[in-house]
């Protein structure tokens, strides 16, 4: 079975340099990520943050899908919880119409950023639906088939698509594989996030096994993942030394995954309840063309997905770059010169 790879970018902001550096770097990647034949490009969206510019995933998708001309553009993800998916609908219904059949609507269950940020999207917002719910509404504008007997039935989010975006779920934990499934929607795990094979074998399985297929869908699968080639194992290894899992459990629950330690801190500071903070190893696909084919086709035989989506933040960009081309070489042989 064929390894399809597809690439999600952050839009990191090396020190020393500017948010429209970042972007700038974002559209060069989408561009070389088309001319090397992957599958699709998604960008993410994060707050109020230094180290990452990307804020407005559907501005932004905007942008590269006139930039690009053949590969999917999406958001990897939109985080609906801030939102009213009557008017995600709206926006990715119009990248839609402009781009027919080349655009991804990921939904991430995270905030995408500290609890100022969040509090400050969701200023006057009462709504105390729930995520699955707000997606569920968000899949009946894009497709126009709100339930009859959904309050705001009848109502359309104009203008409609004739090839509407695709849904996406997008999580880290069997939790939101569960969503996924009871929805009938694709589903990505974020391995890079979460860290721990084992879960997102459990979620893709569970994934699987509680399906809906009333609306005549399949299930699919994707595995999100962090992915550096190098020319040597010893270059990989020191392309990704300083990068951390850094993890905050706050004593009401929650569990979430920052950047830095410095964000974690930050975060439990905002919260303004207990935590403890866990740095662990990141789970990152790392070494030459050979070895991580080796790996990838390890991984895909366990989990049984045909796709990755595949990031690496790694620094200088040129060594970003290079390592896409890799890979691309890895998977496909032979490319052309980005």
């Amino acid at each position: 079975m064929a390894i399809t790879i597809s690439v999600l970018d952050q839009s990191p902001v090396y020190p020393g340099e500017t948010g429209a550096e970042a972007l700038a770097r974002t559209v060069l990647l989408a561009q070389t990520s088309e001319r090397l034949g992957f599958r699709r490009f998604w960008v993410s969206e994060h707050h109020d943050s230094d180290q990452l510019a990307g804020s407005s995933p559907e501005v932004l998708i905007s942008y590269l899908l006139a930039k690009t001309n053949r590969i999917r553009i999406g958001s990897g993800g939109v985080m609906l919880q801030h939102y009213s998916p009557y008017k995600v609908a709206e926006n990715f219904n119009v990248l839609a119409s402009l781009a027919p059949g080349r655009v991804d609507l990921g939904i991430g269950r995270a905030p995408g950023g500290l609890p100022r940020s969040t509090q400050a999207l969701q200023r006057g917002n009462a709504d105390a639906a729930s995520l699955t719910d707000k997606i569920a509404e968000l899949d009946g504008y894009v497709h126009n088939r709100l339930a009859p007997d959904h309050p705001l039935s009848g109502l359309k989010a104009a203008p409609l698509a004739e090839r509407p975006a695709e849904i996406y779920v997008l999580g880290a934990s069997v939790g939101s594989a569960e969503i996924a499934a009871g929805l009938g929607l694709p589903y990505v795990f974020s391995l890079f996030i979460n860290g721990d094979e084992n879960v997102a074998l459990e979620a893709i399985r569970k994934y699987r096994e509680g399906f809906n297929a009333e609306r005549g869908t399949r299930p699919q699968a994707i595995i999100a993942l962090a992915v550096v080639v190098a020319d040597t194992e010893e270059e990989a290894e020191s392309l990704v030394a300083s990068q951390k899992l850094v993890k905050i459990h706050l004593s009401s629950g929650k569990t979430l995954t920052l950047g830095t330690r410095e964000q974690a801190e930050e975060f439990g500071r905002q919260a303004g309840e207990p935590y403890t903070i866990e740095e662990q190893e990141p789970f990152i696909t790392k070494g030459t063309k050979a070895s991580v084919r080796e790996k990838l086709e390890e991984l895909q035989r366990s989990s049984g997905v045909d796709e990755f989506i595949v990031t690496s933040n790694i620094a200088p960009f040129e060594k970003r770059l290079r390592s896409f081309k890799l890979l691309a070489e890895a998977l496909n042989g032979a490319v052309a010169e980005v």
